[in-house]
């Protein structure tokens, strides 16, 4: 069974506060118990019977106390059959319910005195636990002593709500309070996952000392870290013996191509010599692009602030003989006259030369060549070629992807034009027809 992944600083958050809920509840349930423990058995039904007595007994000065029998006494009478207690006032007059036991009639001259007591003895002198209380008649205090509990009225119960005045408040003062700091709390303890979260996107193994840091972050999660970092550097070493190798095959490749292109330049003549020509033309533009394509996933070169108009106006100039040799005109044309960016210059002369040689190998060699900037930082390169079909579209920045089988590159213009553009936080996008081609260069 696979369970979602859940917000740790949510599952904290909550955890922690049922947490403090939980303890805060046995808090008070283990003082109601101490409280049950230590305090009178008659709690349980002490404010039955005042609440009884204050409808049964009336006082009267001169006349004295007079009790009767009410619903809640008789009530109380019949859950507690041992009921008893004595009722003085202060001018002496008293009534007595129920069979008082002999000691505690001894102490009946005494209870006007007492306000509040907790009577409890050893058996042979207090057979049953009392108590001693005051409620008020005729706004007359009455003092009573009672007893003879069952033991079907909860000591417990009576004193957890007794309590409620203090646990009530509590907890209507500290949940809140809780669960508005706990998440907050927690938010802040795991500021430096927070941070590791944003950092991780960014990580590029092939940026050398990319690493995930490891400051305020818990130490659970330290050897996490440690083991991704070193992920990280054995990728890199790998990057960069594919990146050395790749370069030093580029290189050699270019030694033995010269060679070949002089000996068949010289040797052959005739439509042998042509195809030979051409193979060997498209070997050597394999080569270049291999090398351009690693050399653009080496660190990037400095960035400065360079005139795009510029550096477009240069790209046309350069690659104009070789349009208009196979077959094209080509133009420049610019909505500014400078447009400055960060960027490196002679990465984004390899970008924009790429789309040109890409223009001039798609566009069916006829028709007209456009370069044009835009004001928005737009740069822009068309051709009045078949256009691409949508199918390959979103696979021809893929490195080695060849719309043409038979094309003389690699494969590898579009995506060396996306790679450099990427490096200068920016995009490319593709908009093609059957009347052409444009690729926009958006920085």
């Amino acid at each position: 069974m696979r369970f979602p992944n859940t917000s740790l600083w949510w599952r904290l958050s909550w955890q922690l506060s049922l947490l403090f809920v939980v303890i805060t509840a046995l808090v008070i349930v283990g003082l109601c118990i101490y409280g049950a423990m230590i305090l009178s058995p008659n709690v349980g039904m002490q404010h039955r019977l005042l609440n009884a007595l204050e409808g049964s007994l009336s006082y009267e000065p001169g006349r004295g106390l007079r009790i009767k029998d009410s619903e809640q006494l008789t009530a109380l009478k019949n859950n507690n059959p041992n009921l008893f207690f004595y009722a003085a006032a202060p001018d002496g007059t008293a009534v007595a319910y129920g069979d008082v036991p002999p000691p505690y009639m001894q102490l009946a001259k005494f209870v006007p005195l007492i306000k509040d007591a907790d009577i409890r003895g050893t058996p042979a002198n207090s057979p049953e636990p009392a108590s001693v209380d005051e409620i008020e008649i005729n706004a007359t205090e009455i003092r009573v002593l009672y007893g003879g509990r069952s033991g079907s009225e909860s000591t417990f119960v009576a004193i957890l709500g007794k309590a409620y005045k203090i646990y009530v408040p509590l907890l209507a003062i500290t949940l809140p309070a809780l669960f508005f700091a706990v998440p907050r709390l927690v938010r802040r303890s795991l500021s430096g996952l927070s941070d590791v979260v944003r950092k991780a996107p960014e990580i590029d193994p092939r940026q050398p000392g990319s690493r995930l840091p490891v400051d305020r972050v818990p130490s659970e999660v330290v050897p996490l870290i440690h083991a991704f970092n070193s992920v990280l550097e054995r990728l890199e070493q790998q990057f960069a013996a594919r990146e050395r190798f790749l370069i030093d095959a580029a290189h050699e490749l270019r030694t033995p191509i010269a060679v070949m292109q002089t000996r068949i330049d010289t040797t052959l003549e005739g439509s042998t010599r042509d195809t030979m020509m051409d193979d060997i033309g498209r070997l050597r533009e394999t080569a270049e692009q291999l090398l351009d394509f690693e050399r653009s996933e080496q660190s990037p070169e400095p960035y400065e602030e360079a005139d795009m108009v510029e550096v477009a106006r240069n790209v046309v100039a350069d690659q104009a003989p070789l349009a208009i040799r196979n077959g094209y005109e080509i133009s420049f044309d610019s909505d500014v006259d400078e447009l400055y960016r960060l960027a490196n210059r002679s990465a984004m002369s390899r970008a924009i030369g790429n789309l040109v040689r890409n223009a001039i190998d798609h566009g069916g060699n006829s028709g007209t060549i456009s370069v044009h900037v835009f004001e928005n930082g737009g740069i822009s390169v068309s051709d009045e070629g078949p256009g691409i079909p949508a199918a390959h579209r979103d696979l021809v920045f893929e490195p080695f992807y060849r719309v043409t089988p038979r094309s003389t590159g690699a494969g590898l213009g579009l995506s060396i034009v996306k790679q450099i553009v990427t490096r200068h936080r920016g995009s490319v996008t593709l908009e093609g027809d059957p009347t052409g081609t444009t690729v926009t260069i958006s920085l």
